[in-house]
């Protein structure tokens, strides 16, 4: 009996190193795949990596030289891959070329490259950038705008803050893309992208994905915070916006993307949002944050997520100034 079990244990032992050797050879071979290096290196490379990594675990030795072959292989990868430095100086799509900056003077913000683009389609647009100064005695509300692209489990969120009576200013965390370059999930995980904070006018971000993007809902939740939550919460944005205009940094698909950052903006002051796989699935956000009773409780949630989308509102109000006023209007939730 002692004999089965010992070899059993054996086997399952085995199957774990090989299931361990087979996802650090195809990490690194993407790794290399999806890099900057010019293509007939790129593909060269992976290729000699993977067969490489084939030939260190089929020497005539013992398995702990094997292992140890292998893993000098794949940290030479790893460490050239860590080594990879993100940048602010690259050829950039228009709409992400001028970086927004924070200037904080006492109770007063004044928020530098505020993004308006004035879209005729998604991508036929006039950048423009505005400068405001805010009073954050002012500062209200925090609402969470969760952009669903029809992928399962996965949308684009972004939070807004309100001033005043009408006044908002909306953080979208995306990808800060070269010009002919388009987004991918699978580059997103190997240092494709630059990581920016776009600062904007919500008649730019949430128009541009409720009006002009095909296949696009976008729903809008006010979030129930104190003032001073929500102050801190759009500080340490500000901190985030300033920190990326003078030390680039990457974005990566699964834990510096639009709602892990958010996550890291809000755990900090509010313990109560512990990490779940909501996260990272961020097409369920939005329930995290209802079961947390962050959201307005008068329907169940998935009345309130009817009740919440504003696609054809924002169509009929498109670019009008009062554009942030009438998208709220009789939301649940909303005053």
């Amino acid at each position: 009996m002692g004999s089965v079990a010992s070899t059993i244990s054996v086997r399952i032992k085995q199957l774990l190193a090989w299931l361990l050797f087979l996802a650090m050879t195809c990490w690194g071979t993407m790794a290399i795949v999806f890099s900057n290096l010019p293509d007939t290196l790129r593909f060269f490379s992976a290729a000699a990596f993977g067969i490489a990594a084939l030939v260190s675990v089929m020497l005539p030795r013992r398995n702990n030289w094997k292992a140890i072959c292998f893993s000098s292989l794949f940290a030479l990868v790893l460490a050239w891959w860590l080594w990879l430095p993100p940048s602010n100086d690259r050829d950039w799509q228009p709409d992400v070329a001028t970086l927004p900056f924070a200037a904080i003077s006492g109770s007063t913000v004044t928020l530098h490259n505020i993004r308006n683009c004035n879209y005729r389609t998604e991508t036929d647009y006039v950048v423009r950038h505005y400068d405001r100064t805010f009073d954050l005695g002012t500062l209200r509300s925090m609402d969470l705008f969760l952009v669903d692209w029809g992928l399962p489990h996965m949308a684009h969120t972004m939070l807004s803050f309100g001033f005043g009576k009408n006044e908002y200013v909306c953080f979208s965390i995306e990808t800060r893309k070269k010009k002919g370059e388009e987004y991918s999930s699978a580059r997103g995980f190997f240092k494709q992208y630059e990581l920016t904070y776009v600062v904007a006018d919500e008649r730019d971000v949430v128009r541009l994905r409720a009006n002009y993007r095909k296949g696009e809902d976008v729903y809008l939740y006010r979030l129930k915070a104190t003032p001073e939550l929500i102050r801190l919460v759009f500080l340490d944005y500000l901190r985030s916006v300033n920190k990326l205009r003078e030390k680039p940094e990457w974005y990566n698909a699964l834990t510096g993307n639009c709602t892990t950052d958010i996550w890291k903006h809000i755990v900090p002051y509010y313990p109560k949002a512990t990490f779940d796989w909501r996260i990272l699935a961020s097409g369920h956000v939005a329930e995290k944050a209802y079961e947390l009773g962050t959201m307005d409780q008068t329907f169940p949630f998935p009345e309130l997520k009817q009740r919440s989308l504003i696609n054809e509102r924002s169509k009929v109000v498109d670019g009008d100034l009062a554009y942030s006023r009438i998208i709220r209007q009789g939301l649940p939730g909303f005053e």
